[in-house]
């Protein structure tokens, strides 16, 4: 039977993610021909080939796009085994909650108050993610919960519970066709530049499915890995978004945002690991609802 080490599953993770053996040796700190040999091998050992190579790309093959889903959840398993076997060691003294900045809704001044009046309350520890990796440090154990964005945000192996549901903005920069407008309809910005997340395959538009409006018309834009870089490309002209409500807020001064008024809605959930079954995590997730719906 076919096997590979965790080692090599980091290695086309790496790849499948930069899509150039060059940048990918750089980011894994190994020389790119000691890459490129060990991901023959890797096509050897398994009797597929996983990438196409040509002088100026590289894309993945079908086989090659199913390891690096699988294998991308196989590496967080390994890690959350390694965290939760130390944590089970230790004393549950404090719960982590990983958030967006600025991607609280304002409500987790009301959520940290709630629980803190549960008299077996923790201390509880904020961690800030990226626009696409927070559901990833509940999965491998680098936090407990995690405030999402649905459907933006990949829910696979967590349960959760919804906070707040609102409405989608699109923001645009202030001399744009549509910037004068009340509201919006995604007929309307169907021919928009769209921005690509890092890590994110496609368009790369969380949250905007194949059937909301936005077909394949939708040209890839401007890769961002932040908000901050969103913006940027924003006020460029370079591409629009659009985003939940709450994380428009506050909005550049430069940039104006109108209602999208067909978009789907988009929900702000508290997230946990589907086999959590710990007071500690029930608790903060009780305090939350109780807070949200207050």
């Amino acid at each position: 039977m076919a096997e590979l080490e965790t080692r090599e599953l980091e290695y086309f993770a790496a790849l499948a993610e930069e899509l150039h053996f060059g940048r990918a040796a750089q980011r894994l700190g190994i020389a790119q021909p000691a890459l490129s040999k060990a991901v023959r091998r890797m096509e050897d050992r398994l009797g597929v080939a996983l990438v196409e190579r040509s002088s100026r790309h590289v894309t993945l093959t079908s086989a090659g796009e199913a390891l690096r889903f699988h294998g991308r959840h196989a590496l967080l398993a390994v890690g959350a085994a390694v965290e939760k076997a130390r944590r089970a060691g230790e004393r549950e003294t404090r719960l982590r909650l990983v958030i967006k900045p600025g991607g609280d809704a304002d409500l987790l001044s009301g959520i940290l108050a709630a629980y803190s009046r549960r008299p077996d309350a923790r201390q509880v520890d904020i961690l800030f993610g990226g626009s696409t990796d927070r559901a990833d440090h509940v999965r491998d154990g680098r936090a407990d919960a995690a405030l999402l964005y649905a459907p933006f945000d990949d829910l696979t192996g967590l349960d959760h519970e919804t906070l707040m549901v609102e409405g989608r903005v699109a923001i645009l920069p202030p001399d744009h066709r549509l910037a004068g407008r009340t509201e919006v309809t995604l007929a309307d910005l169907a021919h928009e530049t769209l921005p690509r997340w890092k890590g994110v395959r496609g368009n790369g538009v969380p949250g905007i499915e194949p059937n909301s409006g936005f077909g394949p018309e939708v040209a890839d834009g401007p890769e961002v890995a932040d908000g901050a870089e969103l913006t940027h490309m924003i006020l460029l002209g370079r591409a629009i978004a659009v985003l939940p409500r709450s994380l428009a807020r506050p909005l550049h001064p430069g940039l104006v945002h109108v209602p999208v008024a067909d978009a789907p809605r988009s929900a702000l959930v508290l997230a946990w690991a589907q086999e959590d079954r710990r007071r500690l995590v029930a608790d903060f997730v009780a305090s939350a609802v109780e807070a949200a719906q207050g």
